[in-house]
């Protein structure tokens, strides 16, 4: 075959390919859309890197909120999610890639100058989630449709609905904290690196804001490729899965640990290995 020929070879075996969907939000430090940062997430430099390495598929990437993103998902569709954790109700119709990282696991972000009136003292570091809403006027904010791991749902769905502030669109976390700023909320469900980029990107001190586990979980949290679970989708996965473990150690734990607390991220890149080695495929919050 001459060398000539190559390009239009390559274009041919493109046209052939399927077509898979990246569903992605803004979330940072995973996916940033905007700003100086734009394309630099964690998953972004992942997503880059599976799809120069699968040129046998289209690729498209599109922006949808959590709860778009879930219905497509269960469509029929060759939809795929690089930022999904690992629930029951999803495995139904989902199938999961490896663990591709493990994450720092949920909790409970509140202003420094409400913890008094909270009932939190300064040196708390964790909070009974149950106990903290059991008050008077306590409500919750949290993003409509989102995982916050295995233990922390339970938890939500044990909860009376009053006590949550279900927020939906694309920006939901960041107007979420918006409304703690101006004292419409008083808590506030996140990940704390995520807090941290959008607190900055709003001009707040980061100072001013405490990070609180939630009792019961655990330090990490693992997240996966998510795709639609037909047999086009499990192969995909399969694909997917051949080429997670060299890019985990090439590219994802370098990236997340940028994005952790200066006194956290030697700890973060001595553990993470070793606790994907232990946890294998199983899917449950992780120890460290």
């Amino acid at each position: 075959m001459s060398l000539c020929a190559l390009p239009l070879l390559a274009l041919n075996t493109a046209e052939a390919g399927e077509r898979l969907t990246w569903l992605v939000r803004d979330l940072p430090p995973f996916t940033i859309h905007e700003g100086q940062e734009k394309g630099q997430g964690v998953i972004d430099q992942l997503l880059a890197r599976l799809i120069e390495q699968m040129p046998e598929y289209h690729h498209d990437i599109v922006r949808v909120n959590r709860p778009r993103g879930i219905q497509m998902l269960q469509d029929a569709s060759l939809a795929r999610d690089p930022t999904l954790l690992w629930t029951a109700e999803r495995a139904r119709f989902v199938s999961f890639s490896q663990p591709s990282l493990p994450i720092l696991s949920s909790g409970v972000i509140v202003r420094r100058r409400d913890m008094a009136a909270l009932g939190l003292t300064a040196e708390q570091s964790s909070v009974d989630l149950a106990q903290l809403l059991s008050g008077p006027d306590r409500i919750l904010g949290v993003v409509a449709g989102r995982s916050y791991g295995q233990v922390v749902d339970a938890l939500l769905g044990q909860l009376p609905e009053a006590t949550l502030s279900r927020h939906y669109g694309n920006d939901a976390t960041a107007n979420l904290l918006q409304m703690q700023q101006l004292g419409r909320l008083q808590l506030v469900l996140g990940y704390w690196p995520e807090a941290r980029y959008l607190l900055q990107q709003q001009a707040s001190s980061v100072d001013e804001y405490v990070f609180l586990s939630i009792k019961g979980t655990q330090r990490y949290q693992l997240m996966h490729v998510g795709c639609s679970d037909t047999p086009q989708g499990r192969a995909a996965i399969a694909r997917i899965d051949s080429l997670l473990p060299h890019l985990r150690e090439q590219v994802l734990f370098e990236r997340y640990a940028k994005w952790l607390d200066p006194n956290m991220r030697q700890r973060y890149l001595q553990q993470a290995p070793r606790l994907l080695q232990a946890q294998g495929s199983t899917d449950t919050d992780a120890a460290p």
